[in-house]
């Protein structure tokens, strides 16, 4: 089984490095005449290497589900490499109706965050716990990150509109606003950078806390700027933490996983300061100019059908499946844990969003901003509820 293990991590890592190359190959249909036609020989050759890349990342996610024995949708990094996979699949078939070049620009970054994201996790296979041992896990879990990979779409295809019709010639909410969801996907590629240098240098703090009047070790991978509430550093050479995590934040994990968040805010102000340093100007208006021949109407309608497709695909695997499961596995369809709470948040963000679309004739940037709000949402549930909430959902 190491072996297959071995293999697994390595296709994943291919992959990853397939998605990158495709990404600055669609770049570079930017300049071309025939961008949005999809007939260039660069977009060819950029949505072939996403194919191989897919299919690559298909041999990675069968050889760790032969070698763990189960479907590898069971912890924070499996998952969120199966949403990653599902993604550039919604992408690939979406390109294929629309032929829009510039999709992949905007849609394979996500992914790659996302994967990258994963990494960050721990990555053994461990057995599952009783509550996980059913069919539903497969069904639940799987449907669930294909109908959020899919509204992902719906926010890269928002995410260009915005950015190519927003007036970046004078400050305001919108142009602010915009800024801010540049920073978010910033933030979490400076997640990725301060866990690998830590990774690298193989930092390691331990912390010992009371929990429900017992005592409880835990371990830090990264500087803690906020230690666990009540809690004595144990490993002499870390750093001191700058504060303790509030006391609602109850769980074992909670305050390192929060301490987590911390870092990547932080160091996600830092590459963001540098590129504004950089650039000279806010960064959608650094990008604006290369999104001139760009159909606006044509984004715009990938953005709705995106969420058209994606919202009954969330719906069965995010709602209906899961209280099935829920009751299978804990007696009740319904428990109000944070997990299940947020889901249903997504999913009347998303109803509102097919709502307005459809009666109130929100086309264009109105519509767009949602697409890109709902996928904050969907961010929010699957980084701030897994790190910092503790619920029902925490063993992922």
């Amino acid at each position: 089984m190491g072996d297959l293990t071995t293999i697994s991590s390595n296709l994943l890592y291919l992959a990853f490095i397939l998605y990158l190359i495709a990404t600055f190959v669609f770049a570079g249909t930017i300049r071309d005449k025939r961008t949005d036609s999809g007939d260039s020989k660069l977009g060819k050759v950029a949505i072939t290497i996403t194919i191989i890349g897919f299919l690559t990342q298909i041999g990675y996610f069968i050889t760790r589900w032969i070698a763990s024995s189960h479907a590898p949708v069971s912890n924070l990094f499996e998952f969120t490499t199966f949403f990653g996979m599902m993604l550039v699949f919604a992408f690939i078939i979406i390109y294929f109706i629309y032929r829009l070049n510039l999709l992949g620009v905007f849609t394979l970054p996500v992914a790659l965050l996302i994967i990258a994201y994963a990494s960050m996790f721990p990555r053994e296979i461990s057995p599952l716990i009783p509550s996980l041992k059913s069919h539903w896990l497969y069904i639940h879990v799987t449907t669930a990150a294909t109908g959020e990979a899919i509204l992902a779409v719906s926010f890269a295809a928002g995410l260009i509109y915005l950015i190519k019709k927003v007036d970046q010639t004078k400050r305001s909410k919108r142009t602010t606003w915009l800024e801010i969801v540049l920073f978010s996907i910033v933030s979490t590629l400076g997640f990725v950078v301060v866990s690998s240098i830590f990774s690298g240098l193989n930092y390691s703090a331990e912390f010992q806390f009371p929990v429900e009047g017992q005592e409880i070790t835990a371990e830090y991978q990264l500087p803690a700027l906020a230690g666990p509430n009540g809690g004595e550093l144990l490993t002499g050479d870390a750093m001191q933490p700058w504060f303790e995590a509030p006391g609602w934040m109850q769980g074992e994990n909670a305050a390192r996983k929060f301490n987590t968040l911390l870092w990547s805010i932080v160091t996600g102000a830092v590459l963001y300061l540098l590129a504004r340093l950089i650039l000279r100007k806010r960064i959608a208006a650094a990008i604006q100019p290369l999104l001139r021949k760009t159909n606006a109407d044509l984004v715009d309608e990938i953005s709705y059908r995106a969420v058209a497709i994606g919202f009954p695909v969330f719906t069965l695997g995010a709602l209906i499946f899961a209280m099935i499961w829920a009751q299978q596995a804990w007696d009740r369809f319904w428990g109000w844990d944070p997990k299940e709470v947020w889901a249903l948040i997504t999913w009347f963000f998303y109803a509102a969003f097919l709502h307005l679309r459809l009666s109130r004739g929100w086309h264009g940037e109105k519509s767009a901003w949602l697409a890109v709000g709902g996928f904050a949402i969907i961010m929010f549930n699957l980084i701030a509820v897994n790190l910092i909430i503790a619920g029902l959902h925490s063993y992922a």
